[in-house]
């Protein structure tokens, strides 16, 4: 299981914490230092189940920096897996990969599947 996260992130280190407190093995990925790519991007979406809005780092400073807010919407799903995959901080955190699930941000309720 993969364990995406920026390490400065105080939610991030919740959810490692959380993981490591329920005994879940996993391999972890600084996304600023190694960003998803569109094709893991596209894959992980698919198992997910939400919308691709819920990948996109909605507090980040780079992503109201750039007024996405108001762009989103009119890019192609395409477009936005692009500019996903061209930046991780565009990317919300942390994303725990499973063979057959992907989580994204970090809610409990959510990721007691995964126990």
């Amino acid at each position: 299981m993969l364990f995406v996260c920026y390490p400065k992130c105080s939610t991030c280190k919740k959810a490692e914490t959380w993981l490591k407190d329920n005994g879940i093995e996993f391999s972890v990925r600084n996304i600023k230092e190694d960003n998803p790519t569109y094709d893991e991007l596209k894959e992980w979406h698919n198992m997910s189940d939400l919308p691709l809005k819920r990948f996109f780092n909605t507090s980040g400073m780079l992503y109201r920096s750039m007024q996405l807010k108001d762009k989103l919407d009119s890019m192609s799903e395409e477009e936005q897996l692009q500019l996903l995959a061209s930046d991780g901080m565009l990317v919300k955190r942390p994303i725990f990969v499973t063979e057959s699930k992907v989580l994204v941000g970090f809610k409990i309720k959510e990721w007691e599947i995964i126990k």
